[in-house]
């Protein structure tokens, strides 16, 4: 492996105000919620962390400082469950904060996950990464960032994780993805992406944008800069990629695992049943 085809850092952007799940996230980040004894958040880092990535920096929002609480070594903690013989119930987490170097910026206003990924460019500076929103939990065998950043290790080009499904009316709910076959099994070149398109207009391969896993290369930092203001008069990454793709190759790769979406109650329900149920 040489030194350009490394990733080492991501970025996870945990800066959203959770107001589809008020009362409860206005004293508890939604990315803490449960999804049985862990935090959705620590599942999207277990991912990263079993992947190979080193450095992951945290997007949040000022009254999410748990956040960083949580992440940190609790000596005392960790002394007296040794001693009481409760130590396996956080041996897990213990073991996850000696892999990774977590590091937290601050998005001062909700400016969409394009302007909270630009509040981490000092932290990556012009290294390849890889990022992921904090609402998907991806279930599989393989970690899903591992898979795609074997694609990027190949191709030596942007990556998205995609899914296929068959369902012409649920894809109008998510971000489309239109690319053409390669010789290359589940792998896609990408023509663009368009979210939530109309249903005579959905992708023909059927691919689907399935937990916003990227890696991205450092010209997409230049793309965000230059954005004007999508919807609702925010930043959006999907709209930085479709400006990439028109200047360099960039791939989807149709991961092998379940997407989790944990974005509203009844997502969240679902995909803790679905953890219960294993």
């Amino acid at each position: 492996m040489n030194k350009h085809s490394e990733v080492r850092k991501g970025v996870i952007v945990a800066a959203g105000l959770g107001t589809r799940f008020l009362p409860i996230t206005k004293s508890i980040p939604k990315e803490m919620l449960p999804v049985g004894s862990k935090p959705v958040l620590q599942y999207i880092v277990e991912e990263m962390a079993d992947s190979g990535i080193k450095e992951i920096t945290i997007v949040i929002s000022r009254g999410k400082e748990s956040i960083k609480e949580y992440f940190k070594r609790d000596l005392v903690l960790e002394r007296h469950l040794k001693k009481v013989g409760k130590y396996s119930m956080i041996k897990d987490l213990v073991e996850l904060l000696k892999k990774v170097k977590f590091s937290y910026v601050y998005q001062e206003k909700p400016l969409g996950n394009g302007h909270a990924l630009l509040c981490a460019k000092k932290k990556i500076g012009s290294e390849p990464f890889v990022f992921s929103d904090a609402d998907s939990i991806i279930a599989s065998k393989v970690p899903a960032t591992k898979q795609i950043l074997e694609v990027y290790k190949k191709y030596q080009a942007p990556v998205i994780g995609v899914q296929k499904i068959k369902d012409k009316k649920a894809m109008t709910k998510y971000g489309n993805v239109y690319a053409n076959k390669t010789k290359d099994n589940k792998v896609f070149k990408v023509e663009k992406f368009v979210e939530k398109p109309s249903l005579n207009k959905v992708s023909p391969h059927g691919l689907i944008v399935g937990g916003m896993r990227y890696v991205f290369t450092k010209e997409i930092w230049k793309l965000l800069e230059k954005q004007g203001h999508g919807k609702g008069g925010e930043i959006w990454v999907a709209d930085a990629a479709n400006e990439l793709l028109k200047q360099q190759d960039f791939y989807a790769y149709e991961y092998e695992g379940k997407y989790l979406d944990t974005g509203d109650n009844e997502k969240l329900l679902k995909t803790m049943n679905y953890f219960f149920k294993k």
